[in-house]
């Protein structure tokens, strides 16, 4: 008996393909009987396989010979029940061990020649921005990697950061990771929970497990926010899903000046004083170390390294040079650029040459009709954007410099997908320099953004551009990030490098593929199965199809026939080169357009109209209705419904129905030493009153934070300056309130309280009152409040302020000089 372990059956030219193995037919031929297990489709008798199927399978072929069973595809170990069991150790009955000979030590190894793996994500990016794909960002790293190896052009991601994410690092689709959309608006439904299920195990723990290193740099956007704190559990943290390193940010999006970094589950900090620090400069320098070590001591051991930049997601911060670089190359907008990038792609065989540039959303202006204070900021917003762009793969550069200079890059399966969603829209219509706003549902003015025209860019702001770019970025295509009913939502470049194991160069592949198919394609450069079970917890089959059979065959057929996509009501599926989907809502758009059960679906054979401009919903319902059902069957499949189309609401986790570190606790006591307290994790202080009571023993003339929480782009803070109590209210970054004593303070014991009586409504505002030993010292107008967050990569803190200071006037005076005994948050005071 001889078991084969299969990831896909491929038969062409008398050759049965099994796990990267290639078996003539004739071996076939000799095997008396094919035992079907787990339900194999049918076979002929000259007991040839003539199908192609992607699970997960076993197939035990009864032949002549050899008669033992093996594990073909990987020597005396069955990978496909992890971790790889330890043999029994034999018992000796020799008294000396002098006399006596030990026996094979058990190490799991990777199977021979498997590759590195490196996965390169660039965040927030379109399909027609880079270069390589015909954009106007130069990406010369991307592009030296595409001239040896292969552009993919029919590639998909999901959308949306986290889902993307969740996909791409387990092979599934990401409702059936629980990841329905971003881990901060999480629901208590199947599909959405934020929980991945057991029954997944990512990549990188399968590779772990399979005898690979592991290590993850840059964003990470896969841990439940409740989970996020020291009071874990670290199972969803990257060190517990696979990665052994892991150095960067748990969050969806960091301030590139002024990061908020993990090393593995511990906060670091580092040296952000440095004029030249940039955070991708950072996790590129952690790359290269922790890489350059690993091939030193073990250049035997192949890796796995995940390199998911934080770029070029808002904010858009980068290196004044690099930004310099576009001044002026965008002053023909918008539109013209959608023109001119067309035509490169056209020129470089990334579109077919009959495609036409889809419409543009109704809601974006055509560049001529804007004012030039307008154009003037628009232009400013894309070339900060670009550089942002070119920065961003000049590290990628230094990853793949190293690789050359170890000998290595031949030998390292790259996949650099560049983008997690279509380019994103949430900048709304004249973009912002305060991303927080659009978070907190207040919209800035034109004018507040000119005031801020020469900051951006830079640390002074958390910026991000107007939608027409992110249009503009997606060329062909007419919609953004979030819209997976369009494939300008989920349509991004991919380009794949292997020279040791792919021959073809410098070409396109258009065969249609999803995010979810680069797992079971690492799996199959690697020679590992998907494995059955993990831990004693059977898994599911893996949802994603290799790509390797389209590596060295052009013409090859698609074996993807069928994709769902949602995201937040957008929803849409694809089903042998045809396309139905509805927007329902756009990333501007505060609701939906109408309920989910009216909404207006759209119809395109997409394998003759590349950018879905030809609507053929009107002349072919019948395959409309048919596309709709279909949506439908995937939809429950896969945990997709019931389907949750509300978004900023979804942050609060009451309305959500998702867990919440604070259980409904209306009262919070921290000591010093609580920093780093992630907002997720903290207890809600918006859209209500509260009372904090610290009990302090301050020096003379103390200073220094007692509690805060937020940032520069957003947050309140109870503090000591000169010896004086004070309250500040940073509202998203606009207005700061600030409520001070004339009074200072003795030394000695004090109890100090901050009595906050809300207005009501959200983002209210109300009065502060601040009481030392029960008599009032100040007291003032709070004119706004943050509605819905202060910021995904600030935190609460006592006795400082770390990241970027909320009140910047106390900035490198934050660190409280007294004691602080307790500090209590009440936001239920007198009840």
């Amino acid at each position: 008996m001889v078991i084969f372990t299969l990831d896909q059956y491929r038969l062409d030219d008398n050759v049965y393909h099994v796990e990267n193995r290639s078996i003539p037919d004739a071996t076939i031929k000799d095997c008396s009987a094919v035992v079907p297990i787990f339900g194999i489709p049918e076979t002929k008798s000259t007991m040839k396989i003539k199908f192609l199927y992607t699970a997960t399978l076993l197939v035990a072929l009864a032949c002549n010979s050899p008669k033992n069973e093996t594990t073909v595809s990987t020597g005396e170990m069955d990978r496909s029940v992890l971790p790889i069991k330890e043999p029994e150790a034999p018992t000796l009955s020799e008294l000396d061990a002098r006399n006596a000979k030990a026996p094979a030590r058990f190490q799991v190894k990777a199977p021979s020649k498997a590759p590195n793996v490196l996965v390169i994500l660039i965040d927030d990016i379109g399909f027609g921005h880079s270069s390589a794909f015909g954009g106007p960002i130069n990406m010369p790293n991307l592009e030296r990697l595409a001239s040896n190896g292969l552009k993919f052009n029919r590639f998909h991601t999901t959308a949306l950061c986290s889902p993307t994410r969740m996909a791409l690092l387990t092979g599934y689709n990401h409702h059936s990771n629980n990841a329905g959309a971003i881990m901060e608006v999480a629901t208590a439904f199947p599909g959405n929970t934020g929980i991945r299920p057991q029954s997944i195990t990512p990549i990188a723990n399968v590779l772990r497990m399979n005898g690979y290193s592991t290590a993850a740099f840059g964003k990470y956007h896969e841990t439940p926010p409740w989970e996020a704190s020291v009071s874990g559990p670290y199972d969803r943290w990257p060190t517990g899903s696979g990665f052994e390193k892991f150095y960067g940010f748990i969050g969806g999006e960091t301030n590139q000046w002024h990061p908020m970094v993990y090393d593995g589950t511990t906060r670091v900090f580092p040296k952000v004083d440095d004029p030249n620090y940039h955070f991708t400069n950072d996790m590129a320098d952690q790359a290269l170390a922790w890489m350059n070590t690993q091939q030193s001591l073990t250049p035997d051991k192949p890796f796995y390294m995940y390199f998911a930049t934080g770029a070029t997601h808002a904010p858009h911060h980068a290196p004044k040079e690099f930004i310099a670089k576009y001044k002026g190359k965008f002053s023909q907008g918008w539109d013209k650029l959608r023109e001119e990038t067309l035509e490169r792609q056209k020129k470089l065989g990334v579109v077919p040459q009959g495609t036409v540039l889809a419409p543009k959303p109704e809601a974006i202006k055509d560049w001529d009709q804007l004012t030039a204070d307008e154009r003037r900021l628009f232009e400013r917003q894309m070339e900060v954007f670009a550089g942002f762009g070119e920065h961003t793969d000049s590290q990628v550069g230094r990853l793949l410099d190293a690789l050359e200079a170890r000998g290595e890059l031949d030998n390292t399966l790259i996949f650099y997908i560049v983008g997690d969603n279509g380019s994103s829209a949430e900048g709304g219509m004249i973009g912002m320099f305060n991303e927080n706003t659009y978070f907190n549902a207040v919209q800035e003015t034109l004018d507040m953004q000119l005031s801020k025209i020469d900051k951006l860019g830079t640390e002074e702001t958390y910026n991000h551009f107007a939608a027409g770019w992110a249009v503009a970025g997606n060329t062909p295509f007419t919609w953004t990030k979030q819209v997976a009913s369009n494939f300008g939502g989920t349509r991004n470049g991919m380009v794949v490098h292997w020279p040791g194991g792919i021959k073809s160069k410098n070409e396109v592949r258009s065969q249609f593929h999803h995010v979810i198919d680069v797992a079971p394609t690492v799996y199959d450069a690697a020679g590992v199965p998907a494995p059955k079970t993990v831990y004693g917890i059977t898994q599911r089959p893996i949802e994603g199809m290799s790509m390797a059979y389209a590596f060295d065959n052009a013409a090859a057929p698609d074996v993807r026939k069928t994709q769902y996509f949602e995201m937040i009501g957008n929803r849409a599926i694809y089903s042998d080169g045809w396309f139905a989907g509805t927007i329902h809502k756009a990333p501007w758009e505060q609701q939906p357009r109408r309920p989910l059960a009216e909404d207006v679906w759209e119809l395109y054979n997409v394998n003759e109209d590349f950018s879905q401009a030809n609507n053929l919903a009107e002349s072919n319902p019948q395959k409309l209705e048919e596309l709709k059902k279909k949506f439908m069957e995937e939809a429950a499949k896969y945990h997709v419904l019931p389907i949750d189309d509300r978004s900023i609401e979804r942050f609060d986790p009451i309305i959500a129905g998702r867990p919440d570190l604070m259980n409904g606790r209306t009262k919070l006591t921290l000591y010093e030493g609580a920093t780093g307290i992630t907002e997720n994790a903290f207890i809600n202080v918006k859209n209500t009153s509260l009372k904090i009571t610290a009990e302090v023993d301050v020096p003379a003339n103390s200073s220094g934070v007692v509690l805060c929480q937020g940032g520069d782009f957003g947050g309140w803070t109870l503090y000591f300056l000169d010896g004086k109590p004070a309250y500040s209210y940073n509202w998203v970054g606009l207005e700061m309130y600030t409520v001070a004593s004339s009074q200072k303070v003795a030394a000695g014991k004090h109890t100090l309280v901050l009595d906050f009586a809300y207005e009501g409504g959200r983002g209210g505002g109300g009065t502060a009152t601040i009481l030392l030993d029960g008599n009032k010292i100040a007291d003032g107008k709070i004119g706004k409040t943050n509605s819905n967050t202060f910021g995904i990569d600030e935190s609460a803190d006592v006795g400082t302020d770390e990241n970027t200071p909320v009140y910047p006037p106390y900035a490198r005076k934050e660190k409280f000089n007294g004691r602080i005994n307790s500090v209590t948050i009440d936001t239920k005071p007198g009840n």
